[in-house]
């Protein structure tokens, strides 16, 4: 099954690839991309099983995850390198568990509100751990995960179409949530790169306590806020972010 993926920015310059949460696509990812490839190469992709990536068959797990990646960045035409992985929410954990896997292939890491939901001080009511209570219904647990993220007047002020297509993408998103609570998808002490942990100033408190959990696991990390920023702070708050990931880049492949 193809993976979607489009290659926007300045050739031959560090090459950054975005990768979207869950019951995402890479849309969400498009405002940070078009403030970044102004001086970077930047690959954008929607995951198996969203987007312009749907159907697919699965697995939806995070072996599917890193071998898809792999596959973006092979195939991603007219690259530089370094290459830079930029991850929100569930793809944090695709980014990190790719350098576990692919030691000296990336440079650095950026994650946004990444999910430690394999910890045991996880929530249990969290958007996430809801949705896969419905795991035998993955297009009712879509949408329940969607009007908590997003509240319930905003679900129903989308086109039915656009309520379709996040109800389709139910399986991929059941899918990887539950494997992500299941086992541990990477190992802090194979993490070898710089990351900068991000979360938004008002963001959730488990959002909150998972970078700061990140800060004390990972041996090369930065952690900070994004004033005003939420979940969503890179498609809300695109510039702040940008600006974030330019400064941690311009040490980060300096040093690199």
């Amino acid at each position: 099954m193809t993976i979607w993926s489009a290659t926007t920015g300045v050739a031959g310059g560090p090459h950054l690839v975005v990768i979207h949460g869950s019951l995402d696509r890479s849309a969400g990812m498009l405002k940070l991309s078009r403030r970044l490839d102004r001086e970077f190469r930047v690959t954008r992709y929607d995951r198996r099983g969203y987007g312009r990536s749907t159907p697919h068959p699965g697995p939806f797990d995070m072996d599917g995850q890193v071998d898809d990646l792999a596959t973006v960045i092979a195939s991603a035409p007219e690259v530089g390198r370094p290459t830079v992985l930029i991850g929100h929410s569930y793809g944090g954990n695709v980014a990190l568990t790719f350098v576990d896997r692919h030691p000296g292939a990336i440079a650095a890491v950026v994650t946004y509100e990444s999910p430690l939901s394999w910890a045991p001080w996880w929530p249990n009511d969290s958007a996430g751990a809801n949705a896969v209570t419905w795991q035998d219904d993955p297009e009712e647990a879509a949408e329940r995960f969607m009007r908590r993220l997003i509240g319930d007047a905003r679900w129903e002020r989308l086109p039915a179409s656009s309520r379709e297509a996040r109800r389709r993408e139910g399986p991929a998103m059941v899918g990887e949530l539950t494997d992500l609570r299941r086992s541990v998808p990477w190992q802090a002490d194979r993490i070898g790169v710089s990351v900068l942990a991000l979360r938004g100033e008002h963001g959730q408190p488990h959002h909150r306590q998972g970078v700061e959990a990140l800060g004390e696991l990972l041996p090369h990390v930065e952690i900070d806020a994004i004033a005003g920023a939420r979940h969503f702070g890179p498609n809300t708050h695109p510039d702040a972010v940008a600006d974030r990931i330019r400064s941690f880049l311009a040490k980060a492949l300096r040093s690199g």
